[in-house]
């Protein structure tokens, strides 16, 4: 399965353009629509090469759900996780509760863990209550 345009600007609404780097609440070094991987203090890009950045991560996340996830998928479902995944990372899926209760056909309780994940730094952000609870509702067809 692959991310759809819906999935793709739910991603970009909760992590904004930026083009030039800025350290996250964690201090991790991001830019464009909350890119990572190799970002360093004053860097500077485009809003395409944002874009690019945007549908890489993507790309590199896409088997990683396909990899973790066992059960048969919605293409809402599928968005919502694929922005859990791009904020949170595959390792964080791997490894959720949320994860354990979708294999094992749990939808419903599946889609009450993502409020849980509202937290960075051990603190509770307002911008990650809102995502989860839009990645819920998107999971659960609401959105």
């Amino acid at each position: 399965m692959r991310t759809s345009q819906k999935g793709v600007s739910l991603i970009k609404s909760f992590e904004g353009l930026r083009l030039k780097s800025y350290q996250d609440s964690v201090g991790v070094w991001t830019i464009g629509y909350g890119a990572t991987r190799g970002i360093t203090a004053g860097m500077t890009i485009t809003s395409e090469q944002a874009e690019r950045m945007l549908v890489n991560d993507i790309g590199r996340f896409e088997p990683e759900i396909e990899r973790l996830v066992k059960v048969p998928l919605n293409q809402a479902q599928w968005d919502a996780l694929m922005s859990f995944t791009y904020n949170l990372g595959a390792a964080n899926l791997g490894s959720s509760t949320l994860l354990k209760l979708l294999n094992a056909g749990d939808y419903a309780g599946a889609a009450e863990q993502f409020p849980r994940w509202n937290k960075a730094g051990g603190q509770v952000l307002a911008g990650l209550t809102k995502r989860r609870l839009a990645e819920r509702a998107m999971f659960l067809g609401a959105a």
